[in-house]
């Protein structure tokens, strides 16, 4: 049994404040209803519908500064091949916007859905971001692609241009501030728990704004996003002069592709060490996991390319380091330790037990607000109210907590290491790879030798869904690397979920993978489709296949 905190068993005893404090769902019959089956089934349920949904994103995001760039050099050069490369591409990137839209809207259902606690915590604070992206962002980038798309032949060239322009801040705008709320997810700054309202109260916007972890994961986001557009790019232009077709129009999509895709790899991988600067900053548990490291590591700490990993045993049973690296990295130092998983979790464990405190003073407040014995507790320990809320996953009182209850919460706080480990190195290994392609890309074109590199275009077609695999991952390592918060240090996940059944959560899950795949299937049809007929589906008359596409043009 855990000490209790003098001056608060009866506030404790007191049935009607348990109900308010909202820390489990209760049914009519007082029974428990939130199971670890309807936590997990939920977490399930949000992450494949976020992972479909960032199929689309990163592509729209990367694509639309190509445009911007093809449209520029139109209307510099006045050649009217660069308006035919926007228009072609910007085609299939409208079909990707769509899509993109579809599956966004959806997604933000689940907020008030599956998580409608979490919606109700932090809504001061989330919402307000969201709302910005909904006004400033979304608006502007619809309006500017409907004015892409039908302004053609209605704009002066350089109006035009204006407008591809502001598409791509508008939709860079976008993710600014859907980051900015993921952001503050991962570093809860600007903001305060109100035990009056029971909810997250923001006490500074330009602190949430300004979120280091934020302004680092939308930089490093939309950059990989940069990447992927580049290699849609590249992949379909060396597809085309794999087979000699529309060579002029696929010879400048691939030069675009290979020197903006060189930049924008360049940019991810250098943006990569601030963002483990700012995760050794904020998640200290998150880069212990990514890293496998057990024991804290005299500074400058080695960096860990591969691992035999030993959950077990909690050890390594061998490993491949390089020295200094990680120390450098996380700590931007050569005095600085990073703590190891074992220190974090002996550090977590006096932070549960102070919890503890927070939360029985937190009742005690709710049941009289006018004690001021009770706030000026809560005040000394509402940092850690948190971590003492993790103890809810397993009871009802936290000061029945046992030492293998408080146990069970303390190994909660760090994720399972294995597919964090691994997750992190496909993805950096992803990156590199898709550096020396970009830069060997780039150098054929100096030389103009790019038509005639037939292994270098086919190893970029084969390269297509590489940034997907990566994007995909980085979002696993972001997401999961948060487990066991929604918002971290703050709310856990068993905490966020509505009161729903589970067979409510298999029929949902169910339909939005069904609706999501079918979407997917959608875009694969009709990417595949355009990107196979290439230029000519602008029915230009200029380019291979434009005599079948006749009455598609005149439609």
């Amino acid at each position: 049994m855990v000490a209790v905190h003098p001056g608060f068993a009866r506030q404790r005893r007191l049935e009607h404040h348990r109900r308010k404090v909202r820390c489990t769902h209760l049914d009519s019959r007082g029974k428990q209803v939130i199971s670890e089956q309807l936590v997990d089934l939920s977490r399930l349920q949000f992450a494949a519908t976020a992972l479909y949904h960032f199929l689309f994103v990163p592509l729209t995001v990367g694509m639309v500064w190509l445009l911007v760039i093809m449209e520029s050099v139109y209307v510099m050069t006045g050649n009217v091949i660069w308006k035919d490369m926007t228009r072609f591409w910007g085609k299939l990137f409208g079909i990707n916007f769509a899509l993109g839209v579809t599956t966004g809207i959806t997604l933000e259902f689940q907020f008030g859905t599956n998580w409608a606690y979490y919606s109700h915590y932090v809504g001061d604070i989330f919402g307000a971001p969201l709302a910005i992206e909904g006004l400033m962002a979304f608006f502007l980038e619809s309006t500017m692609i409907g004015l892409f798309f039908f302004g053609w032949d209605r704009l002066k060239k350089e109006h035009h241009l204006l407008v591809t322009l502001l598409m791509a801040i508008g939709t860079n705008l976008s993710a600014l501030w859907i980051l900015i709320a993921n952001g503050w997810m991962q570093n809860p700054v600007g903001s305060e728990f109100s035990y009056i309202t029971m909810r997250m109260e923001m006490v500074d916007f330009w602190a949430v704004v300004f979120n280091p972890v934020a302004q680092a994961k939308f930089v490093h986001t939309v950059s990989a996003g940069y990447v992927t557009g580049s290699m849609f790019v590249l992949s379909i232009s060396s597809w085309y002069l794999l087979k000699n077709r529309d060579v002029e129009f696929a010879k400048r999509s691939f030069r675009v592709a290979a020197a903006f895709g060189l930049a924008s790899v360049l940019r991810v991988i250098v943006l990569g060490d601030e963002s483990g600067y700012t995760v050794g900053e904020a998640q200290q548990t998150k880069l212990a996991a990514m890293e496998a490291m057990w024991e804290t590591k005299p500074a400058p700490a080695g960096l860990t390319l591969v691992a035999s990993i030993n959950e077990a045993d909690s050890k390594n049973n061998w490993e491949v380091e390089v020295p200094w690296v990680m120390g450098l990295i996380g700590t931007r130092s050569v005095s600085k330790q990073i703590p190891g998983i074992h220190d974090i979790k002996e550090k977590n464990r006096a932070r549960i037990l102070r919890g503890i405190t927070a939360v029985n003073a937190l009742e005690a407040l709710r049941a009289n607000r006018s004690d001021s014995v009770a706030f000026q507790t809560f005040e000394e320990y509402k940092a850690d109210l948190g971590f003492g809320l993790l103890l809810k996953k397993y009871v009802e009182d936290v000061n029945q907590a046992t030492p293998a209850i408080i146990e069970k919460a303390v190994n909660d706080t760090v994720p399972r290491v294995t597919p964090m480990f691994w997750a992190f190195r496909i993805m950096v290994g992803l990156g590199f790879a898709m550096l020396m392609l970009f830069g060997l890309a780039f150098w054929s074109t100096l030389k103009s030798t790019c038509t005639r590199s037939r292994w270098l275009l086919r190893w970029a077609l084969c390269m297509l869904p590489a940034p997907w695999i990566a994007c995909e991952l980085g979002w696993f390592v972001a997401e999961y690397g948060r487990q066991p918060w929604t918002i971290y240090g703050v709310l856990p996940t068993h905490m966020s979920v509505s009161t729903l059944s589970v067979n409510n959560l298999y029929g949902s899950l169910a339909g939005f993978i069904v609706f999501y795949t079918v979407l997917l299937v959608v875009e694969m049809f009709l990417m595949v489709k355009f990107a196979r007929q290439g230029p000519g589906s602008l029915g230009t008359g200029r380019y291979v296949h434009d005599a079948h596409l006749k009455e598609l043009h005149h439609a």
